[in-house]
């Protein structure tokens, strides 16, 4: 029997039972992962039954232990799978270069497709050509797939289920990561955290100090002691932390005091323009600018697409160096504990966040800045319904104190005793973390017998372990890739990224009528300069251009949607060629992120100042229209699921509104689930009562027909001998003649009983296909793409409605000697 044939029907909260039903989407199961099927280890055999994962088990999190060769990578290759294909997005760690694996799934299964990835090497080792090598691996993969039950429709269900990433931090050779342009605040929730702020504040500065080459304790480097400091006092405020903030800063700070030290004796000026030299000298590196580019870190935009589509996003670490990878990761980690605070608690699968290799960032004895955040996240983001999953071939050096958090273990063949002796110890932990019993005898015996892509699974949530073969991965496992293969992957993204931002640069701009100094401004009119944020460009001019700033505030009131809101706006109207008649139609939406100071810089000349904005009496005019044009322009629409009977967060677009809403469709969904699984489980365990009797009715019916026989052939051959010696025979006769008709009757009770049987499980398999159905319409139900959203616009209450003066500001540019003008900011 195929692994197509099984139905799985969750029957109590952890557990599932299956029947044969002839279906080849049998696993595809709201919320339950299709990872294998079970394995008897003793015989080595491979069994029917399938290995069925339920995905609200990864909010207590996983962890997946193998060496090299135990199928780690395609085990877990299959779960992130398994997640996309259920619109789990996924954050994923990679310092090897095999996630990107995920990319290679071709529905097709054309030798065409395999072609691109396979090496001439291998084809020469083995006596073939390249395209010989293709088809081959096209079929094996093709034979692989279908020997578990999965079809090219659902490789192409995995693509088309979430849209596919990869970054490259530090590198142009992906999608481009912006990590360094600033240290934003965290938000609120994370500032009234004591501890989940000094956390931030730490990790922040551990990472910054690690990259810079310093090794720092938090509780003795003068260094750490000192940024940490800024950081605390800065996003107390409320203020991000540019990186050339922070180089003023440190030279200058802005507390007096450090502890009960005054600043000069805790760092000498000196000392601290050494430390701010070292900065600058990162940030000034021609080999470091590619950290200033690409898109800031921003989880959200991470996981979700601006439509509100899942999103695999992984990150390739491979190329950095020891310093620049464990900076990134703790970046990362801290801003992922910072998106947890922000999300509402929930019990169902939100996101998931996985980490190939873990080996080095969350050891037993040592402590870097990458072990607070991940010991933060696997002690608290269940609750929130992130799920945290690591792997790795090195079990020796990780904390098992720590890793007793985690709810799931997946084990594969170790190397040695000492991995084995460590992995025991952390099973160990999590049972009593859990209040679970734990056989370590039994426990070490399962371990020893493990083969190739055989796994043992110690789910707290199930009554004991389990033994399972991994399914056969729908991406194609070519191992690492190199850099230009990641670049191949990547290249229509960022020729897509690149055009997008090659519409905004302007060409053609002349820069002969430039000031070199800035231009004289009458009284009355504010004047500001916006902060360069973005990398300056070699042998480029750099001019400031007259622009008109307008800050409003609005009100936003709805009882009925428990509405009661005020928004800052900005709008922004670049006045290179003149200020239009109707302005603010002209503006553009203005990030609250842009810094302004007061001084122009020195390297900057300056665009002419057009006449009607050197008129202070203009300004008060502006200032009446755009206090109009907010109240007409800038209504908020509020976004509400009739089916959920919930309003999405208020200002947000449809796709946003669409991920707000999203955990709450995937809860209402489980719940729904869950009510119609124990409802079919009541018919479909009376039905498998009434089969257990009706198999026994025929074991008994054949019983009764063999003896019958048997006894009507003894009378049978009795009554030939007795005739053969001339005895009478009239009686013996007769009953030879009804054990035959009882034999006959016998036989018939076989087929009714038989039929019986038949039709109960065409009962059992109706009801399944009726489960099956009903499942599938609640999916369909509640898909977050499929809801209907109602909406209500809602304007700005005019009475409350506030406006500050409009104000002059020059916004920085470089100009290439094409004539080619790109903004700054």
């Amino acid at each position: 029997m195929s692994a197509t044939g099984w139905l799985a029907v969750r029957t109590s909260p952890h557990s599932f039972s299956r029947t044969m039903i002839p279906s080849v989407d049998e696993f595809e199961k709201l919320g339950a992962f299709y990872l294998g099927r079970k394995y008897d280890l003793r015989a080595g055999k491979l069994l029917d039954e399938l290995e069925m994962y339920d995905s609200k088990d990864l909010c207590t999190h996983a962890m997946c232990v193998g060496m090299t060769g135990s199928g780690k990578t395609g085990l877990c290759l299959s779960l992130l799978e398994e997640a996309a294909i259920d619109g789990i997005p996924a954050i994923c760690l990679d310092p090897k270069g095999d996630l990107a694996n995920l990319l290679l799934a071709f529905p097709d299964l054309d030798p065409g497709d395999f072609k691109p990835w396979l090496e001439s090497g291998e084809a020469m080792r083995k006596g073939v050509t390249l395209d010989q090598l293709a088809g081959q691996t096209a079929k094996t993969w093709k034979q692989g797939l279908a020997s578990w039950g999965q079809t090219p429709d659902r490789i192409r269900k995995y693509k088309q289920s979430a849209e596919f990433s990869i970054y490259t931090p530090g590198s142009n050779t992906g999608l481009q990561l912006s990590m360094l342009t600033s240290f934003d605040a965290p938000p609120a929730e994370l500032l009234d955290d004591s501890d989940a702020m000094r956390e931030r504040v730490t990790g922040a500065t551990s990472g910054l100090l690690t990259l810079l080459g310093i090794d720092a304790d938090p509780l003795r480097s003068p260094e750490h002691i000192l940024v940490s400091s800024i950081f605390d006092h800065c996003w107390r405020e409320g203020k991000n932390v540019s990186v050339g903030d922070l180089i003023g800063l440190i030279q200058s700070p802005p507390m007096q005091r450090v502890g009960v030290m005054d600043l000069d004796s805790f760092m000498s000026p000196s000392d601290r323009s050494k430390l701010a030299m070292q900065l600058n000298n990162l940030l000034a590196s021609p080999a470091f600018s590619s950290w200033l580019d690409g898109e800031p870190l921003s989880i959200q935009r991470l996981l979700y697409t601006p439509e509100g589509k899942p999103r695999v996003t992984i990150l390739s670490i491979a190329h950095l160096s020891d310093s620049e990878r464990m900076f990134f990761v703790t970046i990362l980690l801290n801003e992922l504990v910072a998106w947890m605070r922000t999300q509402s608690g929930t019990s169902s699968l939100r996101a998931l966040f996985y980490m190939d290799e873990v080996f080095g960032y969350f050891p037993p004895v040592a402590k870097p800045p990458s072990k607070p955040p991940m010991l933060t996240l696997l002690k608290q983001a269940r609750a929130f319904g992130l799920g945290v999953m690591l792997a790795t071939q090195n079990p020796v050096d990780l904390d098992y104190k720590g890793l007793s958090n985690i709810g799931t273990w997946f084990l594969g063949r170790l190397q040695t005793e000492r991995d084995k002796a460590r992995v025991l110890d952390g099973l160990e932990g999590a049972a009593i973390q859990t209040g679970q019993p734990f056989n370590k005898a039994q426990m070490e015996q399962l371990l020893a017998a493990l083969g190739k892509r055989v796994f043992l699974m110690n789910n707290v949530h199930d009554q004991g372990p389990s033994v399972f073969q991994t399914r056969w991965a729908m991406s194609y496992l070519a191992g690492p890739l190199a850099r230009d293969q990641i670049n191949t992957l990547m290249a229509d993204r960022k020729a897509a990224a690149g055009a997008h931002s090659a519409a905004e640069p302007e060409s053609g701009v002349s820069t002969n009528n430039l000031e070199p100094s800035r231009p004289l401004v009458p009284a009355g009119i504010e004047e500001r300069f916006i902060v360069p944020t973005l990398a300056i460009k070699q042998d480029t001019k750099l001019v400031y251009r007259p622009a008109l700033l307008g800050l409003g505030t609005m009100h936003f009131i709805r009882v009925s949607a428990d509405l009661d809101r005020w928004v800052d706006g900005q709008r922004l109207l670049r006045c290179g060629s003149g200020v239009p008649e109707d302005l603010w139609e002209h503006s553009e939406t203005v990030s609250g992120d842009i810094e302004f100071e007061d001084q122009a810089d020195e390297a900057f000349a300056f665009y002419p100042l057009p006449d009607d904005m050197c008129n202070a009496a203009n300004y008060k005019t502006w200032t009446k229209q755009l206090k109009d044009y907010f109240y007409r322009h800038h209504a908020m629409t509020l976004y509400k699921s009739p089916l959920l009977s919930e309003y999405a967060p208020p200002g947000t677009s449809e796709g946003e509104a669409r991920i707000s809403l999203r955990q709450a469709a995937h809860e209402a969904r489980d719940r729904e689930t869950e009510k119609l699984r124990s409802r079919y489980a009541k018919k479909l365990a009376a039905v498998e009562k009434r089969i257990r009797t009706a198999e026994a009715r025929v074991s008994r019916e054949k019983d009764q027909f063999k003896q019958a026989s048997v006894s009507s052939g003894i009378s049978f051959v009795s009554t030939l001998f007795n005739a053969f010696m001339g005895n009478k025979i009239s009686r013996r006769t007769s009953t030879t003649v009804r054990g035959a008709t009882r034999a006959a009757q016998q036989h018939g009770d076989i087929a009714r009983a038989e039929k019986a049987l038949a039709e109960l499980h065409a009962d059992y398999a109706d009801l399944d296909n009726e489960l099956r159905t009903e499942i599938e319409a609640l999916g369909e139900k509640f898909d977050v793409q499929n809801l209907e959203l109602d909406t209500t616009v809602v304007a700005p209450r005019k009475s409350d409605l506030k406006t500050q003066t409009v104000e002059l500001v020059w916004t920085p540019w470089q100009i290439d000697s094409h004539g080619m003008a790109e903004r700054l900011y």
